[in-house]
């Protein structure tokens, strides 16, 4: 299955669609509903979402039934190469050209503001999953725009809570040099001064950085109890691979991987990752609904699925439910649809949408189990604890989004 999708994905666009037979009226652009999977395709960030994304949402349109209202559902997907440009490119070609109505994935912060910008003012919904900084629901909030999965306020609440409380008061950040990294050290270090700890350094690293040795260095050179890693993807696990390599835990310090991924682990192995503590959405066997999804998408896939690829089932299965429920694709209509909605399914449980496009959710805090404690290849997490979902989130009311004074 992941060859046909990656087949589907060559040249920049593919294109999968279920489409049946056109049976009864209803008010839906172009007669049919589009769904734009914009993902990193091949880069950094490939595993996490990626070709994946595509298959979650697949997976989400076939269990809906493969068509809407009855009308046929279809998706189209593209690598936005984590530029910018070429994801807000890509958003408008959709737009304009190809009557796309609702964008997800989206698992880059500067391209996921590009594109909610754009599709701000074309007034088309965007669901995103993959993106992690909390501007998409503060200063540069949208109408439109619904931030679904996880943020970089709800990340270090249970990760650097639980390490501050355990001695880690001095921390340095290795920092991802893009909204997101920014984003997250932030919010990160406001978490662990508001515990009375000290950030006492940073560095920024580029993208797609391969030899993180002199950063390191730098670390390790702090005297800080703990080095952040304000990063995700192949960059975290090349830090910590790194950092291994230095004996820096060896030697006292601590690593907190701020956005680590199952992918993460399962690419480090837990010779090299265990005891690792870190928060997330969702673990594939956290429960027997869970488990069962993610087996099937492991059948597709050949790897269990991240919590972005759970939330992009989730996403894209809500925002059909809303259409049908409101007899239209009009933006608008199925946007305050979504918002009156509670969410439930295997990914989420009571969810719901602010007035900010800030999905509210429990978190989870988990660890990373010793090779000893691991029952099979992808048995790798323990759930340490539950962060319920007024405290991983920025209150509404102490939302900086114009959307919230106004609703």
């Amino acid at each position: 299955m992941l060859n046909k999708v990656m087949k589907g994905i060559v040249g920049a666009v593919g294109l999968a669609s279920v489409a049946l037979p056109l049976t009864a009226t209803a008010e839906l652009s172009d007669d049919k509903v589009k769904i734009g999977v914009l993902s990193d395709m091949s880069g950094v960030y490939k595993s996490l979402e990626g070709p994946g994304a595509v298959i979650a949402a697949e997976m989400a349109i076939e269990d809906f039934g493969g068509t809407v209202l009855d009308r046929p559902i279809e998706i189209i997907s593209a690598d936005h190469q984590n530029k910018p440009d070429i994801g807000a490119s890509t958003a408008r070609e959709w737009i304009d050209d190809k009557q796309v109505d609702m964008l997800t994935a989206l698992d880059n912060s500067s391209v996921a503001l590009a594109v909610q910008g754009l599709a701000k003012d074309k007034k088309i919904i965007t669901m995103n999953t993959g993106a992690g900084t909390t501007a998409l629901t503060e200063e540069q909030c949208s109408p439109y725009g619904i931030h679904y999965v996880y943020d970089t306020h709800a990340l270090p609440v249970g990760t650097a809570t639980a390490m501050v409380k355990n001695g880690g008061e001095k921390w340095f950040f290795i920092t991802a040099d893009y909204a997101f990294g920014h984003s997250l050290r932030d919010n990160t270090g406001a978490v662990v001064e508001s515990l009375g700890g000290e950030v006492v350094g940073n560095v920024n690293a580029p993208l797609s950085t391969n030899d993180f040795s002199s950063y390191l260095l730098q670390a390790q050179a702090s005297g800080a109890d703990v080095i952040g890693l304000a990063n995700a993807g192949q960059d975290t696990v090349n830090a910590i691979k790194q950092a291994q390599q230095f004996r820096i835990v060896q030697s006292g310090q601590k690593l907190a991987g701020m956005l680590v991924f199952i992918t993460d682990v399962h690419s480090m192995g837990l010779e090299i990752a265990q005891g690792l503590q870190f928060t997330t959405a969702f673990v594939w066997n956290q429960d027997d609904d869970a488990l069962q999804w993610s087996n099937r998408f492991y059948e597709r896939h050949n790897a269990m699925p991240t919590m972005v690829h759970a939330g992009v089932y989730s996403a894209v299965t809500h925002y059909l439910e809303a259409v049908k429920a409101v007899g239209t694709d009009n933006s608008d209509a199925v946007r305050k649809q979504l918002g009156e909605m509670t969410l439930n399914d295997f990914f989420v449980k009571d969810g719901h949408i602010a007035a900010n496009g800030s999905m509210f959710h429990d978190m989870y805090l988990v660890e990373v189990k010793k090779p000893s404690e691991s029952e099979s290849e992808w048995d790798l997490l323990e759930v340490v604890s539950r962060i319920p979902a007024d405290t991983a989130y920025i209150p509404v009311s102490e939302s900086a989004c114009s959307l919230v004074s106004e609703s």
